[in-house]
């Protein structure tokens, strides 16, 4: 598959803006939990972020943080220059950010027709010229499908819906949390795309998470890389792929499958993921590092684009 043409970098200023975010998670009798710890994050109108890491290295925390769905510990996050706070009783202020969530067959209300639910959008961005049949085939559906029940869609179709469904509350910035991984593989680069392209169409920005690479690698146009609760790189997409610079970046990469015949298996990323409530000193990545060095074991190297000490700022 060809990677699909990148949109210039914004020059204008950033629509979503992550700064040291720190989001800590507490139960008691044990120590807090910080899923993020220390991210910053920007996305431009009209760009497409890909946010990648392993399972457990805190992506979907940070999504629910940027929608309000979670609690932040420090650090701010602001939707076109104003707060993001977390959702309480009260109606939720920012409504242009919307949130495609991992798996289809929960996100959608069992009872309720398609239809009536992408309805519910429409009323709360004040479209009264828009119908759920516009929006279905829009993503791809027939119009006649509004009314039907979740239930009567395939995985992949119910995705669309839920695509279909963010849009409608003509969202600034769409969020896409693992929205693939439950899908099977032919449905997984066309949701992908179609995401990609219906954000960039109406000038909103998407912040797209997931583990598998390759997709990113089709639609978005920078990459940020996410470690144990903090972003370790980031760049243009096709500068990373070829000449990512972050051992773990690295890592990623020779991770993924190459489909080409030789039968060469991808090289496996040694060791585990550190337990994010005791996060080792220095580097969170020198454990499992093949180029650590002394100093990474007493160091952090709180700097970007690439926060290793290979990389240090002159």
């Amino acid at each position: 598959m060809t990677p699909l043409p990148t949109t210039p970098a914004t020059t204008t200023a950033p629509l979503l803006a992550v700064d040291d975010l720190v989001v800590e998670h507490r139960t008691s009798g044990r120590p807090p939990v910080r899923a993020v710890a220390g991210a910053s994050l920007r996305v431009g109108p009209g760009e497409v972020v890909g946010l990648v890491g392993e399972s457990g290295c805190g992506k979907s925390t940070l999504a629910r943080a940027v929608c309000g769905l979670g609690p932040v510990s420090a650090g701010s996050i602001t939707f076109e220059g104003e707060p993001v706070t977390p959702l309480g009783l009260r109606r939720r202020r920012h409504t242009g950010v919307q949130m495609v969530f991992q798996d289809p067959y929960t996100s959608l209300n069992p009872r309720r027709r398609v239809g009536d639910q992408i309805a519910d959008g429409l009323r709360t961005a004040r479209d009264t010229t828009t119908s759920p049949a516009d929006l279905l085939e829009r993503v791809g559906l027939p119009r006649e499908f509004a009314g039907r029940h979740p239930h009567e869609f395939s995985g992949g179709q119910r995705q669309r819906v839920a695509i279909a469904r963010a849009l409608a509350a003509r969202p600034r910035l769409l969020i896409g949390d693992e929205p693939i991984s439950a899908l099977d593989a032919s449905a997984q680069a066309q949701v992908a795309r179609l995401m990609r392209d219906l954000a960039v169409e109406s000038g909103a920005g998407l912040l797209f998470i997931s583990h598998d690479l390759s997709v990113v690698r089709l639609i978005a146009d920078r990459v940020a890389v996410m470690y144990l609760g903090r972003i370790v790189e980031v760049g243009r997409t096709e500068e990373v792929w070829a000449e990512p610079r972050h051992p773990y970046t690295k890592a990623l990469l020779a991770a993924i499958p190459h489909p080409d015949g030789m039968g060469v298996l991808p090289a496996e990323l040694p060791g585990d993921v550190p337990d994010p409530a005791a996060p080792p000193a220095g580097c969170r990545f020198h454990p499992r590092c093949p180029l650590v060095m002394d100093r990474c074991r007493e160091e952090d190297p709180a700097f970007g684009p690439v926060a290793c000490w290979l990389h240090e700022p002159k």
